[in-house]
Formats: C-alpha cells, structure tokens, sequence
C-alpha cells in the first residue's frame, strides 16, 4: 500500500493526502503524506485539517437522524411548518420538502442556486429555485442540505453562526472526532494545508475556507453541505459508528443505509457506480456486496470514502488538490472494488 500511494501521489501530483483503511471494525493503517503547501513544503502531518467538501452530508445527517431519534424532528414532516424559507417562498411547492427529501436528493433545489438555471425557467441570477416538484426525482443538492441545516438550527434555538457548539457536543465528542469542525477555529485554522488547483496553489483558496458570498456563508456559518473540516483518523471514526450501530437507533441506522431511490442511469452518479441513494449517503452494487460512499469536491479539495458494513472494512481518504477523484479511481481498481 506504501509503495502504491507513493506512485500515485507521484503521478497523479497529488500535493498532500490523509488516508485511512478499516478493518474488522478498527483502524488498521493510517498515513498522512506529501506537503500542506508546495511553496512552503511544510510536510502533512496527523494533525493536518482537509477540507471535506461533500462529504460533509453524510456527518450532518447522522446529526439530523440523532435528533429524528430524539424527537426534535420528523423525517417526512414538511419542513416550511417548522421553518418557512422566504428565499423560496415564490414556489408554493416548496412546501413539500422533507428531512427525508432533503437527504436523499429529493427536494427539487439546484445543487446551488448560482448554477445556471434552465432558461425555461426564467429564474433571475442569483435567485433559488426549483428543477422539479419535490419528492419526483433525484436531483443533488447542497441547496436542500442549506435549508436543512436552518431548520436544524431554528429547532435547537441557534443561527447557523452558533450551532457548531451543539454539533462538537452531540456528534463530534461522541464519536471521538476531536479536531473536526465546520466553522473556523485557532485549531484549524493553524493546522489546515493550502488547497491547489492545476498544480499550483489555489489563488482563490486565499481566505483559506470555502466561501459562498452570495449565501452569506463564511467561515463561521454552519454549512451542512460542505464546510466540515476534517483528516482520515477522524472521519474514520465516523465510518466505523456507522459500522458498529453508535450513537443512533437501528431504525434511524437503518434508514441512513437503505435505498431511498434509484439514481437514474444519466447521472453523473450512477456512472460513478452508485446504483441507490439512502440518507445523506450514496450506495453501490460491488461483486462484493453492497456498499456505502461518498465524494467530495471543492475544487481544490477532493475526497472520498467507502463502507462495507457487513464486512466491517472500508477507507477515507482526503487530498489538497484537484485530483482526487481520479486518485479514488485508482483505489478503487487497485482494491478490486469494480
């Protein structure tokens, strides 16, 4: 496996990469490789914070199941009766988006309303909108995780500026995620890498968090869909609660992991191989078995992990650049995945 990393970090240019493999349920080999920076070369450590871009939606959902098992929310209650979203409030059928349509790419939303919207829509710049009715079709979307997230923080008293509190004490020390977060904080502000794009540093990477001005989303909002922060020790530990039942109740587990819809065979996702879509989490058919993953992009932050429960293995991996998604398909033909 070393000598494997080493050629495709060398191939593939891959700056910087934190990578962990499960097995039986335990961590059973860890590596954090090349630099933080390649002006500074400052070496990857086990303390180096990634970006986990999307991957961030598989952590919050466990968090909204947690308060499904507590009774703070109902997964097919619409969501405008406990938050109304003016941002929307010019589609009446906004109303019928769900917790469970949220997490399972149900809701209707654009992946992000600065996307370009189909002209037929007539949607001015800017504006959220819907693609289709909600609860109709899969349709990936860090839109419908946003609203979520509000109405999360709306059910706990909080802003998005304020719950990363709730979150470090419900999901993170619980699960012993210690330096993962999503919003800044002297931790991770020092020991985060760059992120790099075409083989340079990321210009726009100069704030050193994933910004979305027209959302007034920095980096001290809560951004479900995107803004944890994380390294492979951490988010393993995630993975290996899913695998061993923690934290959450096994109706809640298992309506994460099962098969909420078909990903249609024109995705982009069902190409990637994911065959079914559960809560917050993506699901593939392997010559193995089933398993659980997820991808993330930020652009220059790229990520990925997989799960098999039944086995108790799988792997996390996050990079510092643009290439990570073909380093995933790399692992994935070297592990015999597909």
């Amino acid at each position: 496996m070393d000598r494997f990393l080493q050629k495709q970090m060398d191939s593939l240019q891959l700056p910087g990469l934190s990578i962990a493999f499960i097995n039986k349920g335990k961590i059973v080999y860890h590596r954090a490789l090349g630099v933080a920076d390649i002006k500074t070369k400052a070496p990857v450590d086990e303390q180096s914070i990634f970006e986990a871009a999307s991957l961030s939606k598989a952590v919050f959902a466990y968090w909204v199941m947690k308060m499904v098992d507590q009774g703070l929310l109902n997964l097919d209650a619409p969501l405008y009766k406990y938050l109304p979203y003016p941002d929307i409030a010019q589609d009446e059928r906004y109303k019928l988006i769900t917790a469970r349509m949220v997490l399972s790419h149900q809701s209707g939303f654009p992946n992000w309303r600065f996307f370009t919207a189909d002209s037929s829509l007539h949607v001015k710049q800017g504006a959220l909108y819907l693609n289709s009715k909600p609860g109709t079709s899969f349709g990936y979307s860090g839109e419908g995780f946003l609203y979520l997230g509000k109405v999360v923080a709306h059910l706990l008293n909080q802003s998005l500026q304020n719950m990363e509190p709730v979150f470090e004490k419900e999901v993170a020390i619980s699960l012993h995620m210690a330096h993962s977060s999503f919003t800044s904080n002297p931790y991770i502000l020092k020991h985060k890498v760059r992120g790099h794009q075409d083989g340079h540093i990321d210009p726009a990477n100069g704030l050193n968090w994933p910004i979305i001005p027209s959302l007034q989303v920095d980096s001290n909002t809560f951004d479900p869909a995107a803004s944890l922060h994380t390294n492979a020790l951490d988010y393993a530990a995630f993975i290996i609660a899913l695998m061993k039942d923690k934290g959450l109740s096994r109706n809640s587990i298992d309506e994460m992991l099962r098969p909420q819809l078909n990903v249609p065979i024109a995705e982009d996702f069902r190409k990637a191989g994911y065959s079914n879509w559960g809560l917050g989490i993506g699901i593939a058919q392997t010559p193995s078995g089933t398993v659980y993953l997820h991808s993330g992009n930020n652009g220059n932050f790229q990520s990925g992990f997989m799960m098999d429960k039944t086995r108790q293995l799988g792997y996390v991996f996050f990079t510092n650049c643009d290439q990570g998604n073909s380093f995933n398909e790399k692992l994935e033909a070297f592990l015999s995945l597909k």
